[in-house]
Parts: C-alpha cells; structure tokens; sequence
C-alpha cells in the first residue's frame, strides 16, 4: 500500500522551512513514493520471552502486509540480550519472516547485556562483566550483522542512511551506564558524511539507538537525561544539515506521545518499541503499558516531504496522533 499526495499539498508544504506538520489520513496523492522503509527498534528476542518472538513476528508480517516492496527495513537497537543464543534464535527467526531486500540492524544498550551473566547464563551483577568486555560484546553484534564497525553508511535508491551506535559500555567506564559512547572518530566521520550529502536538499537519515536528552518522547526522564555521552557535540554536527531525520529508540515511549517527532534544527523521531511501549505517568516520570502492546514507524519518501506513519501492531492499524509529514527544503 503507498501513500499518495495531493500537488496542492505538496506545493504549499514545500514552501515551509523544515518542519512537521500533521499527515492526512485522506489526502489523494498523485505520485508513488521513491523510496519506502519501517523503522521498528527494541524488539529485545530473547530465548526467554516467548512474546519477544511472536511479537517481532507478527510487526514484520504486519508490515509486509503493509507494504511487501518496501526497499528496507531499519532495526534500531536492542535486538536481543547480547548472548550466543539469543543471536541464534533471532537468525532463525530472520529467515523464516518475510523481510525486505535490505535488512539493517544497529546496536543498542542490550546488546551489552550479557555481560551481567554468569556462566550458568544467570542475571548475576555482583560479578558483572562476568569475564564479558564490551569489544567481545560489540563483536557478538558485527558478527551477527555482517558488519566492520558499529557506525557505518548504507545507499538505499539514492538516499543516505548513516548508522552511529555506541563503541564502549559499563565494563569500559562505569559512567557511561546505558548511553551511547561516540568516540571521536566516529563523529569526525560523520561530520564528513554530512559534508558530503549536506550539499543536496535530499533528507539524510541518521539512526541511532539512543536519543539525545530532552527532545523526543521518553527522553526527559532520569534514565535517559544523558543517553548520549557526547550529545552536545552530536547535536551540534546534526544541527548543521536541516535535512537531517535522526530516529532513535530506546525510551521505548510509546507514539501517540505530544513529542514522538521533534524539530530543533533538524528532525528528531522516536520510534516507541516492538516488545514493550512503556508511556508517561502523568507525573513526570513513566510506566509500562499492557504485555501486548507493539509499536514501530513507516517512512515514505516523496520529491517535496517525507512521510512518517506510526503503526500499532497489536491492533494492526495507523496511530492517529502520529501521523507527520516533514516537508523537503528546496
């Protein structure tokens, strides 16, 4: 199914600086999109929750059913629990759902996790890292993704895709708990990245798991008042390129939150959670929501703006509060 949008529309957004505005649900398009991806994260499969499995499941086949020529498909984090086993279990899974041409996954905190195992694979903290350093934790990822480092750059139908994710984790330094460590390199490298697709007005998406404080939904409570070491030097290069569209996961908030999208210089997103939304609790903190609640994103991508849909995958239909449309700055 692809969305279509009417010239009209497409004329008066394209006159607006970068920023969201709300997506009709009965707008009549015109042009199929040029490019089409979901963008699901902390899907958490894990050898012991059984939901995490069916739940990843059914939000792939719902999506297909969405969409079954979506060119990509974006997992941003917290695929699993970091062990041998649950990157067994997720493979073969993997082969049995369908999913699209490209496949992209980026790691997250929870892949660290099994370093608070022991070796009976028991939650053990009191001899955390359980003989686990994060280059053997981050290695167990680029194994299982086919990848050379946890920051790279993807092409998919002439859009950039840039993958940033965390390089050290507790067992490095203490202080950086669950926030995504950049090292310098990797910022410099993006820096040039941008530089680079910073010269058309085409959207760059940038995906990371953790997001950057206080901007999307989830990202103001004390768990997540960091979550990027380095955020004001990212903020700063992001800040740079109006067309960037940054996802994150993490705060597992769910979509239908007043800040889901967020644009401050550039375009913020959360992307809620497929194993377990969690939502405010109206007091400044936050609380899980039912055991069967699961969320992600669908993108579409037109000539003059960018569509962002969320999708409840319990129920198998659009969320009405988070339906966006970032129009493109010619």
């Amino acid at each position: 199914m692809k969305k279509k949008a009417s010239l009209s529309l497409l004329m008066s957004v394209s006159l607006l600086l970068l920023t969201a505005v709300p997506a009709s649900a009965k707008q009549e398009m015109i042009e199929e999109p040029k490019l089409s991806f979901p963008v699901i994260s902390d899907i958490h499969v894990s050898v012991d929750r059984p939901e995490s499995q069916s739940k990843f499941k059914a939000a792939v086949e719902d999506l297909y059913r969405i969409d079954p020529n979506a060119d990509a498909l974006v997992i941003n984090g917290d695929l699993t629990n970091g062990t041998a086993k649950d990157y067994k279990l997720l493979s073969e899974i993997w082969k049995q759902v369908p999913l699209p041409p490209r496949t992209f996954a980026n790691i997250g905190n929870h892949e660290f996790y099994s370093s608070w195992l022991n070796k009976d694979g028991d939650w053990s903290p009191d001899s955390f890292p359980n003989k686990v350093s994060d280059s053997d934790s981050i290695q167990s990822f680029l194994k299982f993704a086919g990848e050379q480092k946890v920051y790279r750059e993807e092409m998919v139908g002439g859009y950039p895709f840039l993958f940033l994710g965390s390089e050290k984790y507790r067992q490095s330094d203490p202080s950086i708990a669950e926030d995504a460590f950049l090292s310098d390199k990797q910022l410099d490298w993006l820096k040039e990245r941008l530089a680079k697709h910073g010269k058309s007005a085409k959207p760059i998406f940038v995906f990371l798991h953790q997001p950057l404080p206080d901007t999307v939904a989830g990202s103001s409570v004390k768990s997540n008042q960091r979550a990027v070491v380095q955020h004001k030097e990212l903020k700063s290069i992001l800040s740079e390129y109006p067309q960037v569209i940054f996802f994150t996961g993490h705060s597992h908030w769910e979509l239908n939150q007043p800040n889901t999208l967020v644009n401050d210089g550039f375009t913020m997103v959360n992307s809620s959670s497929v194993e377990r939304p969690w939502s405010s609790d109206g007091n400044g903190g936050e609380k899980q929501l039912g055991e069967e609640e699961s969320e992600g994103l669908y993108v579409e991508v037109y000539e003059d703006s960018v569509s962002i849909r969320g999708r409840d995958f319990k129920e198998k239909k659009w969320i009405t509060e988070a339906q966006y449309t970032v129009p493109i700055r010619k």
